[in-house]
């Protein structure tokens, strides 16, 4: 993902069809090591290709995926009964405050 995302970053830097060199130029930038093999697939695979043609499609292709709901859950199911007796095992639990480092990067990099 890093490969596409330097791969846009160029196009929008003015770059028409990026080569391997602008984009190991960009990821240095930021630290990250380049694997030749993942380059050059990503090169390959959107070279002389219009990006936005290639985005498009991708959307196309996103829309025809299922997205959320699935089968109810068996509390849900099993009737009146079983909601009562999760919402008091809530009312027992303190609540967990959470720490501000975990706010602030949620765990992950940009670029990880």
């Amino acid at each position: 993902m890093r490969y596409v995302a330097a791969y846009l970053l160029a196009i929008l830097g003015g770059k028409t069809s990026p080569n391997s060199s602008d984009i190991e130029k960009i990821l240095s930038s930021v630290g990250i090591e380049v694997d030749s093999e993942k380059l050059s697939k990503v090169i390959s695979q959107l070279n002389g290709k219009n990006i936005e043609e290639v985005i498009a499609e991708g959307r196309e292709k996103l829309s025809s995926m299922p997205a959320g709901g699935g089968a109810a859950p068996a509390a849900a199911a099993a009737g009146g009964a079983a909601p009562a007796a999760e919402e008091k095992k809530e009312e027992k639990k303190p609540a967990k405050e959470e720490s501000e480092s975990e706010d602030e990067d949620m765990g992950f990099g940009l670029f990880d």
